[in-house]
């Protein structure tokens, strides 16, 4: 049994995945795969994946639809509106020559507008046809309001990016990301450009089109996050500005920009609707990548993915990273039933910090195998602790229930990873945990994997 590793489920059970505090590795764990599709169809879905049927995935709460994979569903069908109550609807029949008069009558009335509107302009501020002179004023537009969502589409519009990334055979998808820097570093998801490592090519296309080619400098498949190289965007482009989500409330006002669908510069717009929301991001039985997200109802579709998700200060609080859907279903497509999670600024700090520093990412381990196939909400079982680690030498057994990480209370083995990954390699931290009946606590200090 490996390091925090939780107990790998039945094949068809995608609801538990590797722990925060699988054992330590020379080489990243395998990232998650998304199903590329052509960039015509829009971008890499990449959000949490569960099936609506069986056991319930940890961190579900009763009742709770588990999380789906972001592959669009097919949209339902528009239902007829309904009458006034007691009211028998009407037919209507119309004759054969109506809808060709109608369409007639618009494009003279269309024809008709186009010349009059021609008279409104050409004239230079007066109606033609004799009539005395109309003075015509013209001011400059509106400036979008400091604070509004305008505001923000216009100050972060030019930072934000759309990612193409094909493999060797030239198939992929697309994806988003933001400028970080002046040197033409940009940031993105793991998943985004997971289809590009092996011998294959990544564009980055500005607001305006523009297309870069650029390179891979260092990725995380743990925290699902890239940081890439464009040379000749160097110096061009202004960086988005950094924010904390640490500072954000429930029911504040957040922007979602990126290329939904492979629509670049769209921008959405919601309020958060829950912080610190445990979440699984991971395809199949890969899924390894486990996120203490911000959750918000701004609309976040595949191809939002790597995305800037940004306050009304016009400042990145999170990178947009997963979508939970009311399918299900692996084969189909799927949109924005209004949950979507981000990745929050301050890990995106971290883990960028290190990838430019080093070229990898690091992430905290207690050397644990912890039990994520189920959700009892009363805390997470150690299946098995590994010799030497960090956990056998704080003095933690297999049998024991973790119910804290700190001040945060653990409900299951994926929020304990959670919970352990906000933090860094070397920090300590406090684990409570009950063994037999009695409540203990441990310290123990975290020990970095790269990931």
């Amino acid at each position: 049994m490996t390091d925090e590793q939780p107990t790998p489920p039945p094949a068809d059970d995608p609801s538990s995945g590797p722990s925060p505090a699988s054992s330590p590795a020379s080489t990243p764990a395998p990232a998650p795969r998304d199903s590329w599709v052509p960039p015509s169809h829009g971008p890499l879905p990449y959000p949490v994946r569960a099936p609506q049927q069986g056991p319930a995935q940890p961190g579900q709460q009763p009742g709770q639809q588990p999380y789906a994979q972001a592959y669009p569903q097919p949209y339902p069908a528009a239902a007829p509106a309904p009458g006034a109550p007691g009211e028998k609807p009407r037919r209507v029949r119309a004759s054969r020559w109506t809808w060709p008069l109608v369409s007639v009558l618009a494009l003279v009335l269309g024809a008709v507008g186009g010349v009059l509107g021609g008279a409104l302009v050409v004239g230079g501020g007066t109606v033609s046809g004799g009539l005395p002179p109309v003075d015509v004023v013209t001011g400059a537009p509106i400036a979008p309001e400091d604070g509004s969502v305008a505001a923000v589409a216009a100050e972060l519009l030019p930072s934000t990016v759309q990612i193409v990334a094909s493999d060797g055979a030239g198939s992929g998808g697309t994806g988003s990301g933001f400028v970080l820097d002046r040197d033409g570093h940009v940031v993105t998801n793991n998943h985004v450009i997971d289809a590009a490592v092996d011998d294959g090519r990544i564009v980055v296309v500005d607001a305006n089109g523009n297309r870069y080619p650029a390179e891979l400098v260092g990725r995380s498949a743990v925290y699902d996050l890239a940081v890439l190289l464009a040379p000749d965007m160097a110096g061009a482009f202004t960086p988005a500005s950094l924010g904390a989500s640490s500072a954000l409330q429930v029911g504040e006002t957040v922007v979602a920009i990126g290329s939904p669908l492979g629509l670049s510069s769209t921008v959405t717009s919601g309020i958060v609707s829950a912080l610190g929301r445990p979440v699984t991001v991971g395809g199949g039985e890969d899924a390894s990548s486990y996120i203490n997200a911000v959750q918000t109802d701004a609309a976040i579709n595949p191809g939002n993915s790597g995305g800037p998700l940004v306050n009304l200060v016009g400042q990145v609080v999170g990178v947009n990273s997963a979508i939970a859907t009311a399918g299900g279903s692996f084969t189909g497509e799927a949109g924005s039933i209004g949950v979507g999670f981000a990745i929050p600024v301050e890990q995106v700090r971290v883990t960028v910090d290190q990838i430019l520093r080093t070229g990898e990412a690091r992430y905290p381990i207690i050397g644990a195998d912890v039990q994520t196939a189920s959700a009892t909400g009363a805390g997470a079982r150690i299946r098995g602790v590994n010799g030497g680690s960090p956990a056998e030498d704080a003095g933690l057994r297999a049998g024991d229930l973790v119910t804290r990480v700190g001040d945060v209370r653990v409900t299951d083995g994926i929020s304990l990873i959670v919970a352990i990954r906000t933090y860094q390699p070397g920090e300590t931290v406090t684990l409570t945990y009950r063994r037999d009946g009695d409540e203990a606590t441990a310290d123990v200090t975290l020990m970095g994997v790269v990931g």
